[in-house]
């Protein structure tokens, strides 16, 4: 995808993040966050956000700290959110294509801005999803394309790395396809972290997932169930993930 639409994403996603969140008011609980409420929610991901764009503006070459939120409620707590994501979009919409800075996935993409744009549009969207449902209805689904680019992060960044608890005492394999862009993803479990590779292999598969991208990836992402008649094999796979995967 090209930077360009993930920060067009970016800035679509948080608008409709903070109107969900002021429709659902800030003492809203947010399923997809246990022990959260909305305010919880606006403060965490308008602390990201702030993150994320310093990093970017100021071209950081090492992690920074992370900021914290002022404890605010209500309509200065959504203005807040709302001010820190648009000072995100205008970062990401002005920096340099060849800026250099900090990026945090052991499969980042070579470009820090890319990176970025990646990154601040996905932690935005999931977190959209939050607020939707702390209104008590299902989410808006994202684009097959746009879902089947966060599963890939997810599995070949954040479970590739040492924090990932995604784990089996004996080597495991699971397969994820996305029914409707084709996409597939092979995912070798061990007492390591995970290892993916795109694409179907010749090797035995102790569970397969497929459904479409939208789906796996607010399946992949916790905020729906890894169930249903999508899931073939093993189903004790699809549980682990579930019960081990939160980010």
């Amino acid at each position: 995808m090209e930077i360009s639409t993930y920060v067009e994403t970016l800035e679509r996603e948080g608008r409709l993040l903070a109107d969900s969140a002021e429709r659902a008011g800030a003492d809203a609980a947010v399923p997809g966050c246990p022990g959260w409420r909305i305010a919880d929610l606006l403060r965490h991901t308008g602390s990201v956000h702030r993150w994320a764009a310093g990093v970017v503006r100021e071209g950081l070459g090492e992690r920074p700290p992370f900021p914290a939120a002022p404890e605010l409620t209500g309509a200065e707590l959504s203005g807040w959110f709302r001010e820190g994501h648009g000072a995100l979009v205008r970062t990401l919409a002005q920096a340099p294509a060849d800026g250099r800075c900090w990026t945090f996935l052991p499969t980042a993409p070579p470009s820090p801005l890319a990176f970025w744009a990646r990154r601040q549009a996905h932690e935005t969207a999931v977190h959209r999803m939050d607020a939707e449902t702390a209104l008590g209805a299902a989410f808006t689904e994202v684009a097959p394309e746009f879902a089947e680019d966060g599963v890939d992060e997810l599995l070949t960044g954040f479970h590739a790395g040492p924090r990932s608890r995604v784990r089996t005492r004996e080597p495991r394999v699971l397969r994820l396809r996305a029914a409707d862009t084709g996409a597939v993803w092979t995912v070798r479990l061990s007492r390591e972290p995970a290892r993916t590779v795109r694409g179907a292999t010749d090797e035995r598969v102790d569970c397969e997932v497929a459904g479409g991208a939208a789906w796996l990836y607010a399946a992949l992402w916790n905020r729906l169930p890894l169930t249903g008649p999508g899931v073939s094999g093993d189903p004790a796979l699809a549980r682990l993930w579930n019960e081990t995967a939160a980010i």
